[in-house]
């Protein structure tokens, strides 16, 4: 595959979606700027993928650190590289009842799952806008449409994932640039376990949990067909179609028993 000379960035592109996302770029010919916590993983990562026929520019950046957004675009800037694509895909959850869980933490996952997808696209947007093409993936997830009793920040943080990117398309949309917003569902990705879900009840079922290559799928093609928003997967699509008619009230409670640890119904 030769080299399109377009640059795809793509945050948590070491594992998970992101990774399928990489590798769908990487078909298709673009180069690639990875961005991930860990050198090693990069490095796998870029070994796999640039036996295609492409460059792949490996940052190791930790996204939990506010800093690390403008680092990312200073680097890319520095190197000359004019971004075509940025996926922000990076993201984390918190698992537990919001009063008993580590404020730190939580922070932390707003840092992440918002304050530098913002910082990401604001730098990236701005050029794109300048130049009058560009698209932006933003991973949201069906979370963003329903309130989450043991996961109150991740949720919320979807929520302004979600409102964020569509605000934004609207405010681009006759400027060239493409905005679009994945909503994934249950995924069979690491998520659960850096987010100490593994207990939870939508934890417990990976036979239900979906492929990440096929959320991959979904979204990159949303995204080259200049979609709003794609939600992954047919039970999603459903479930966020009865959510919009259904009181956040009843959402909320129907989420909790979702997401509740296995047998805590016993416990009480």
């Amino acid at each position: 595959m030769e080299s399109t000379k377009k640059y795809a960035l793509i945050t948590g592109a070491t594992s998970g979606i992101g990774y399928e996302l990489a590798k769908l770029f990487a078909g298709d010919g673009y180069n690639l700027v990875i961005v991930a916590r860990t050198q090693d993983d990069l490095d796998r990562v870029a070994e796999e993928l640039g036996g295609t026929g492409i460059e792949v520019i490996t940052l190791a950046k930790d996204l939990f650190i506010p800093e690390s957004a403008s680092q990312i675009h200073g680097l890319i800037s520095a190197r000359g590289i004019k971004i075509d694509v940025l996926v922000n895909d990076a993201g984390q959850g918190v698992y537990g009842e919001f009063v008993n869980n580590e404020l730190s933490r939580e922070l932390d996952i707003i840092q992440l799952n918002i304050s530098s997808l913002v910082s990401l696209t604001k730098f990236f947007l701005k050029e794109m806008v300048q130049r009058g093409d560009g698209k932006i993936l933003n991973v949201s997830s069906i979370a963003s449409k329903a309130p989450g009793p043991w996961q109150a920040v991740y949720h919320g943080t979807k929520a302004f994932v979600q409102s964020f990117t569509e605000a934004i398309r609207a405010e681009v949309k006759d400027k060239g640039v493409v905005v679009t917003a994945l909503l994934p569902g249950v995924t069979d990705t690491d998520f659960f376990n850096k987010a100490d879900m593994t207990e939870s009840k939508v934890a417990q079922d990976e036979q239900k949990m979906a492929d990440p290559a096929d959320v991959a799928k979904d979204g990159y093609k949303a995204l080259m067909n200049g979609d709003d928003m794609v939600v992954s997967g047919l039970k999603n699509k459903l479930m966020v179609a009865m959510g919009a008619i259904t009181p956040d009230s009843i959402q909320a409670k129907q989420m909790q028993k979702m997401q509740e640890p296995v047998g805590h119904e016993d416990a009480k």
